[in-house]
């Protein structure tokens, strides 16, 4: 794609004067925008989409413009360079393209109603002004609003209300003048919502708001969460939160899971309201997110990346920052365990296959943003490369430097160096040689150990999964070792360490690297070093338990060793209560389960080992939550719910002959008429005590109910009576139903 031309290059804007007035009914709006600025350029160039600009003015005469939609550009002849004011009076449209300025729809007591709200990044403001939409084109803002507004309604946008007695009299809605930042940020709400608020410590004003088609206890979690996230991270970053208010509104209709508009961040309901079901999962990802955001109010808001290239290091941050920020707040959720389950074997899995994209990627155009910036590797990739920058310079340097980054950048703009720059000074260490080798080549490397002749060789060497072409790439890799006495990094492709027998014995424990499974690649044992880290592996930590399973799994899918090797690797793991461990022997299980023929000897050996891993935790916890049971149970119980397939193979087959293929039918279509009623009527009269080793027929039932129960958590089911009725009430939520 061509490159876009820069528009500042043309006129850097200063200040924005807008005004909106918006008509739900015609989904129409006009606006008025006086932008204060220097003009480089005799001709200068602004962003529009989709307006019809009706007059320029400048000093009070009207001034000739071009407008050219094929650019989204708008240019304006002036007099001379230097200091001006250009005002544009223009009108434009209310689109549902979930851009711009766009409508949610929602229903409240069968009353269909909608909230009008913006979503302006990456390049969308132009959508609802003339403007500089660029993200190094920082300038502050002053609103102000005007709607069809009904009594009850009211209007959220980055910054407080003022005059709000001329308001009353005037319908018009304004709002203090923003900090200075980019377009992109800029935001505003307005319709029949409700909130709840609170107050930080240092005084800012938390809210979290949604419709009104959800009971208002429903925004106390998040509003607890988001307070101490701002009080972590004005603590974390020595840096007081910006700007006035945080405000936090949930969106029935959103593109994305939420946006970090300063003071004012958007989000797709799921991510921000949670009732009196919600689980222990859902509860963490909304935390999660709601800790995303509001790390960008300081990296992304109040320092910006000076153009859409450096969108990754954005997002990375921030996906980094939301589990340190909620392992402060929730210590006893475990979050970085998260981590290592969800976004950790992504990038491990995309980031094998040759061809893939580095980390730092060219943007022309910010139209490229959505095909360039693959989620595997920009956001989870991108976000483990930040969580192994933060472990090699430790907390307190990492923190040191990101103060003296926002100190120098506030309220400006930045690249990657910059930040590097700030590590580098706070740490003495040379951050961007560092990360240099992890961000502008692909792939990751795989570290080979093994003992030969008393010396411990070390050598890395992209790991490929798939068909490929090795570039003799290098990294530089941290060993981060739990053995003393070995060097910090491996930047050569081999190293030899003699005197290997001395080494062990100033050590204990098996000898392994990548420890808390930190850092971008993985580690190949061999010999006697991987005999010594099965042997003690049922002693290991959760992390480092899920670490060895994961990497002999990706070793066996590159080929480096044979699936059946797996298998002395779990088999010894039959007491496992954390979900992390369960949830990377669940993965190796489904691998062994390709090479298992129906009738084979090898199906009993597999469903011998699928009794052995999963009889401790189904006697333990069963399928329903009991009173004293941890969070962790719970997401424990979810994953062995995805295990009925193989358990009604290996455990009710014997007894059920056809038991198999009802799961499988069940499975894939979600709905059985035979067992439908019973599951949507009387499923809470099931048997909790059911064991499924016992009493394997009513245990299927009770299987698939559980499932049942888990899809339809929160939907009203309460008149339903028939398969077809069921179905369309899927067809109208938001669940992802096969049938």
């Amino acid at each position: 794609m061509q490159a876009v031309k820069h528009f500042i290059e043309t006129f850097v804007p200063e200040h924005y004067d807008l005004f909106l007035d918006l008509n739900r009914a015609n989904k129409t709006f006009s606006g008025k925008v006086t932008i204060t600025g220097e003009a480089i350029s005799s001709t200068i160039s602004l962003h529009q989409k989709d307006l019809k600009i009706e007059a320029v003015e400048v000093a009070g005469q009207d001034r000739a413009f071009t407008v050219d939609d094929a650019n989204e550009a708008l240019y304006i002849e002036l007099e001379a360079t230097g200091a001006v004011a250009v005002t544009l009076t223009y009108t434009g449209k209310i689109t549902d393209n979930m851009t711009g300025i766009y409508p949610s729809y929602y229903s409240v007591d069968g009353v269909k109603k909608e909230v009008i709200s913006t979503q302006f990044e990456s390049h969308f403001a132009r959508e609802a002004f003339p403007s500089v939409d660029e993200p190094e084109a920082k300038a502050t803002f002053d609103l102000a609003l005007k709607f069809d507004q009904a009594d009850g309604e009211m209007a959220l946008s980055n910054m407080p209300e003022i005059e709000i007695e001329n308001r009353k009299a005037t319908g018009i809605w304004k709002f203090e003048t923003t900090p200075r930042m980019s377009s992109y940020l800029l935001a505003f709400a307005f319709g029949d919502l409700q909130g709840v608020t609170s107050k930080t410590k240092n005084g800012t004003l938390v809210g979290v708001y949604a419709t009104k088609a959800h009971p208002a206890s429903n925004l106390e979690f998040a509003l607890d969460i988001a307070v101490r996230s701002i009080e972590f991270y004005e603590d974390y970053y020595g840096v007081k939160y910006p700007i006035p208010q945080s405000l936090h509104l949930a969106l029935p209709d959103f593109s994305s899971g939420a946006m970090e508009n300063w003071g004012l961040v958007t989000y797709r309901e799921i991510y921000l309201l949670v009732d009196e079901n919600s689980t222990v999962t859902s509860r963490q990802e909304v935390a999660l997110v709601i800790a995303h955001e509001l790390a960008h109010q300081w990296f992304g808001n109040l320092v910006t990346m000076k153009w859409w290239d450096d969108l990754w290091l954005n997002e990375s941050f921030a996906n980094m920052m939301e589990y340190v920020c909620v392992n402060a707040i929730e210590p006893t959720w475990n979050i970085f365990e998260n981590f290592q389950t969800t976004g950790v074997p992504l990038a491990l899995k995309r980031d094998a296959t040759d061809g893939v994209q580095s980390v730092h990627v060219e943007v022309k155009h910010p139209d490229e943003i959505n095909t360039l910036f693959d989620p595997a590797i920009v956001y989870a990739k991108g976000s483990r490369l930040m969580h192994m920058l933060r472990r090699w310079l430790g907390d307190e340097a990492f923190a040191k430097g990101l103060n003296a980054y926002f100190a120098k950048h506030q309220y400006g703009n930045t690249i990657g160096r910059d930040l590097w720059d700030a590590l580098g000074e706070a740490s003495g260490r040379d951050v961007a040689a560092f990360m240099n080798s992890w961000l502008e080549q692909p792939g990751y490397p795989v570290l080979t150990a093994t003992v030969e002749n008393d010396t411990l060789k070390l050598s890395q060497k992209q790991f490929f999964i798939g068909e490929h072409e090795d570039k003799k790439r290098l990294w530089v890799l941290p060993l981060n070792s739990n053995w003393k006495g070995l060097p910090d990094t491996l930047e050569t492709e081999t190293l030899e360490i003699p005197n290997y027998s001395a080494l062990a014995a100033q050590n204990q424990g098996a000898l392994r690297f990548n420890t808390e499974n930190t850092a971008h690649y993985i580690t190949d044992y061999q010999g006697e070093l991987l005999d010594r880290i099965l042997d003690t592996i049922a002693v290991l930590d959760n992390t480092s338990k899920l670490q060895v399973v994961q990497e002999r799994r990706l070793l066996a899918e590159a080929g480096h060793i044979s699936f059946a090797d797996l298998i002395p690797v779990i088999e010894t793991l039959t007491e496992e209560t954390s979900y992390l461990v369960v949830s990377g022997i669940k993965a190796v299980l489904n691998e062994l389960k390709l090479f298992v023929d129906e009738g084979s000897e090898s199906e009993e050996l597999y469903h011998n080992l699928i009794r052995k891993l999963s009889r401790y935790n189904f006697d333990r916890l069963g399928f329903e939550a009991k009173t004293d049971e941890k969070d962790e149970d719970e997401v424990l119980e979810f994953i062995n719910s995805g295990s009925y397939e193989d358990l009604v193979s290996a455990i009710m087959s014997p007894y059920l002959y056809d038991g198999s293929y009802t799961y499988n039918t069940f499975k894939s279509r979600w709905i059985i008429a035979d067992f439908a009623d019973q599951m949507v009527i009387d499923f809470d009269e099931l048997d909790s005590s059911i064991n499924p080793i016992d009493k394997p027929e009513q245990f299927l039932v009770y299987a698939m109910d559980f499932n049942m129960r888990n899809l339809l958590r929160n939907l009203d089911l309460s008149e339903v009576e028939s398969v077809e009725e069921l179905k369309s009430v899927l067809e109208e939520s938001d669940l992802n139903v096969e049938y």
